[in-house]
């Protein structure tokens, strides 16, 4: 773990680069994959589960009876666990409905928009050393809030052609029945193009190792919508005298713990904050199940002190973190200073954790310098805004002239010509 002190501001780019990876080849080995799939449809995904995940399937959708199994086998802890975030996660996503306003612009001329939910959306779930149940909580719930007509989940099985229980689980509590037992880039390229058992999707929804992220890129290159470009998930930690070291610790280990190529960054007023997070580290990493992938991750990791606050927020805007956490008494203050961000976590009792799993709002953000332009997975996300306008005869004629001289100095005869027989045709009556 690196320490810089105060470092100046030419230095930040290099500085906050997150992990680099040659994605050439990747890139190569995921086209192939992903025309395979669009050509030979499931005879290639489940090729591919035979040759990535070891599994030889026959059935690719997951059936009724797997589902009730899983749902007996699902701890009531659990159970009640994940009811609380599904309550919480409703009420959140509930209320980014929008009720339509129509405005009348100019006498004669109303205008509105109309929220309409994307008919067919595809959720990945991972399902790899961690399978994201919390995800398709994420991900289904503002699906089926936003009245999306058809609504297909893929996560791979395990080797016994079985799929996580509590995914299965969470799928039936909230209504979704299209559960596939595909897994990585077959899995975006089969919900992508559609095969004779996968029904093709219009947006993708969903996180995934760097072969998934490739798969969602290329895929929205040749037209299929994905949620946003996304990459290893990260936390950056704003610490000041009032933080609390052992909580700070344990947040950045809550990040690194995700994958190796994870990334967290720590910026603390003072370099004795740094000194006691890093002692904290230590202690709470060797109990950790994952400590090998933590400290893989924590080897990405910028420790930065910044004396001026002002200048540390510069910065931390300049990283614009998947996830912020402002460890700090004036945290509220301090938050009105952060302008990109996926989701900030204010106060020493607002865990990245919280927002994970339980707090309502949604998991899914944009990583690698995306919140600069990007937000995190909403209602919005699931759905699409279509304007509309009615003019009646008052109206075409109180904006018509406007328009004819606005065709004509653009050269589109056209378009002013429909106006204009139309104002000729009021003219006569």
């Amino acid at each position: 773990m690196e320490v810089y002190i105060n470092p100046e501001k030419n230095t930040w780019q290099q500085l906050l680069q997150r992990p680099v990876f040659d994605t050439s080849s990747l890139e190569e080995k995921v086209k192939i994959i992903l025309q395979d799939v669009k050509l030979n449809g499931d005879t290639a995904v489940k090729k591919y589960a035979a040759q990535f995940d070891g599994v030889e399937l026959n059935e690719l959708k997951v059936s009724a009876k797997e589902i009730e199994e899983a749902i007996a086998s699902v701890d009531d802890n659990l159970k009640a666990a994940i009811a609380i975030a599904k309550n919480n996660i409703t009420k959140f996503h509930e209320v980014q409905k929008e009720t339509v306003t129509k405005i009348e612009t100019v006498n004669g001329v109303v205008c509105w928009r109309k929220a309409v939910a994307i008919e067919k959306v595809g959720l990945y779930i991972p399902g790899g050393t961690a399978p994201l149940f919390s995800t398709l909580l994420m991900l289904g719930i503002p699906a089926t809030i936003a009245g999306c007509k058809e609504i297909v989940v893929c996560t791979p099985s395990d080797k016994n052609g079985k799929v996580n229980a509590v995914v299965l689980y969470v799928a039936q509590l909230i209504g979704i029945k299209n559960i596939y037992k595909i897994g990585g880039v077959q899995a975006i390229g089969a919900m992508a193009y559609g095969t004779v058992v996968v029904p093709k999707v219009y947006k993708i929804f969903g996180p995934g190792n760097q072969y998934v992220t490739c798969a969602k890129q290329l895929v929205n290159a040749s037209g299929i919508a994905i949620d946003m470009p996304a990459g290893p998930s990260e936390v950056a930690v704003y610490a000041d005298a009032s933080s609390n070291a052992t909580f700070v610790a344990a947040d950045l280990l809550s990040q690194a713990e995700h994958g190796a190529d994870s990334q967290v960054v720590l910026v603390a007023s003072t370099a004795s904050i740094v000194t006691a997070v890093e002692s904290e580290l230590k202690k709470q990493v060797a109990v950790l199940s994952r400590n090998t992938i933590a400290e893989k991750a924590l080897a990405n990791s910028r420790f930065i002190v910044m004396e001026n606050v002002d200048a540390a927020f510069e910065l931390l805007n300049e990283y614009a973190p998947e996830h912020l956490i402002i460890a700090s008494d004036n945290a509220l203050q301090l938050s009105e200073k952060v302008i990109n961000a996926g989701s900030v976590f204010i106060g020493h009792y607002s865990p990245e954790s919280a927002g994970d799993y339980a707090s309502g709002t949604n998991h899914t953000l944009p990583t690698n310098g995306y919140a600069k332009a990007y937000s995190g997975v909403s209602l919005d996300s699931f759905v699409k805004k279509i304007t509309f306008q009615q003019l009646n005869a008052a109206g075409i004629q109180n904006i018509g002239n406007a328009v004819e001289v606005m065709a004509a100095a653009e050269g589109l005869d056209a378009h002013k010509n429909a106006v204009t027989i139309r104002l000729k045709e009021i003219n006569k009556s």
